[in-house]
């Protein structure tokens, strides 16, 4: 079947959630720059520059601020949380990315955003040989309301092909076409959460700014992360439903 392409079939939904979440690793601190140094992105390289005479490192955290243009940088407490999926785009790729750009990716539900979180962590552990061991994870909440292409709305098989659970190689340049396009981003079916519902924002203007809300620890058992630890209610709890 022929890679699927965006068309004049395009539908845009407006996705109105008010507690969109995205969980990452808390290893990753918030990012001064973005912050606290300066609310006006159109000094940030310059900023970098000068602070990297002095701290070489500072390059290491911000990342690459090229990647996004100045009018869809933000700013502000909790900016980096947004900024940094741009900034540091994951070189493998992801599901709508070649690794050239980054994308924004949170979901309507807790429990959607920690089904296809552990599933890429645990991906990334087996690709890095990691013993069994624990990560602790920051879950951030955000309102996101914005219009998104819609690719439940797609024809089946065009759906299937982007939301192969096992490869890439159709959803990566249908994802690279849309924002070339000026897509703000995608809402899509959860691929590890069935009924789940997720986005890919091209663009940090496209999500808002989002707040921590608690933290939880993923345990790796050496194949797979089953379980994980919720801080807020001190108790293990499963990753997948039961069998």
């Amino acid at each position: 079947m022929p890679p699927v392409h965006p068309g004049p079939e395009r539908r845009l939904r407006r996705v109105a959630w008010s507690r969109a979440t995205r969980i990452i690793a808390s290893r990753y601190p918030p990012i001064d720059l973005f912050e606290r140094v300066s609310a006006d992105p159109a000094v940030w390289e310059a900023l970098v520059a000068a602070e990297q005479l002095v701290n070489p490192r500072v390059r290491d955290a911000v990342g690459e601020i090229r990647l996004v243009p100045l009018e869809d940088r933000v700013s502000g407490p909790g900016a980096s949380y947004v900024m940094a999926s741009f900034t540091h785009p994951n070189p493998k790729g992801s599901r709508f990315s070649d690794g050239s750009y980054g994308v924004y990716y949170a979901a309507r539900e807790f429990v959607t955003a920690l089904r296809e979180t552990a599933y890429h962590f645990a991906r990334f552990a087996t690709d890095s040989a990691d013993a069994p061991r624990y990560e602790d994870m920051r879950v951030l909440v955000g309102r996101i309301d914005n219009r998104f292409d819609d690719v439940a709305a797609l024809p089946a098989a065009a759906r299937a092909q982007i939301l192969d659970p096992g490869s890439y190689a159709v959803s990566q340049p249908f994802g690279a076409a849309l924002r070339e396009a000026g897509s703000s981003g995608l809402v899509y079916p959860s691929v590890r959460n069935p009924g789940g519902r997720c986005v890919g924002a091209f663009r940090p203007k496209a999500v808002g700014i989002p707040v921590q809300s608690k933290h939880v620890k993923y345990h790796w058992d050496g194949s797979r992360v089953t379980r994980y630890f919720d801080y807020e209610t001190d108790a293990w709890r499963a990753v997948w439903p039961q069998s």
